[in-house]
């Protein structure tokens, strides 16, 4: 006997109704992009019945998948507009195609050194780091924002920033449980 499929435009809404809005996200075009955009189809199958449970999917392979509410929350602080340029760092393509679909211009690359230089408007590291490269700010266009969440001392933190001189000041926003990116990790020191 085989399993029904699952109702996967009813888990979208429920994701959206019972996940996303609960946790105050309210900009209009990331919960439509959101119900529509199917992410089911960015897992494994044997793993789709999960795809729209309120956690970050490990996917193998050192990719992982946010947490819907983590992803709407960081989307809507950052305000990604139609006709922007984006840089995605990271391998989730679900990320991508929530950001194309909000008619934003993406890029993507798996770690920062292969990333092009831009200028973007928008770079979202898609996963948690305990810190960001320092070249990374020096990619985004004047008056550009870069999202992510920092892990720091076993607390993640949803965070934004904006370039201003070549600098990044990070403002953390949300505690998240994001999974962390071993290309964003600090050198480990020495320690007694």
């Amino acid at each position: 006997m085989t399993q029904p499929m699952p109702d996967f435009a009813a888990a979208r809404r429920a994701m959206v109704d019972g996940q996303l809005r609960p946790e105050g996200v309210t900009d209009p075009a990331v919960l439509a992009v959101m119900a529509t955009v199917p992410r089911e189809q960015f897992v494994p199958v044997g793993m789709r019945p999960l795809a729209y449970s309120d956690r970050p999917l490990d996917l193998g392979n050192g990719r992982a998948m946010m947490a819907p509410a983590a992803l709407a929350k960081l989307l809507t602080e950052l305000k990604p507009r139609p006709g922007e340029k984006a840089l995605l760092i990271g391998t989730n393509d679900y990320t991508a195609r929530v950001l194309e679909a909000l008619g934003v211009d993406v890029d993507v690359a798996e770690a920062p050194d292969a990333a092009p230089k831009g200028p973007y408007d928008v770079i979202v590291i898609d996963g948690a780091v305990e810190e960001v490269p320092a070249g990374l700010a020096e990619r985004l266009a004047a008056e550009g924002r870069l999202g992510t969440a920092i892990a720091d001392s076993g607390v993640t933190r949803l965070a934004i920033g904006r370039a201003a001189g070549g600098a990044l000041g990070l403002r953390r926003f949300a505690d998240a449980d994001v999974p962390l990116l071993s290309a964003f990790t600090r050198p480990r020191v020495f320690t007694f």
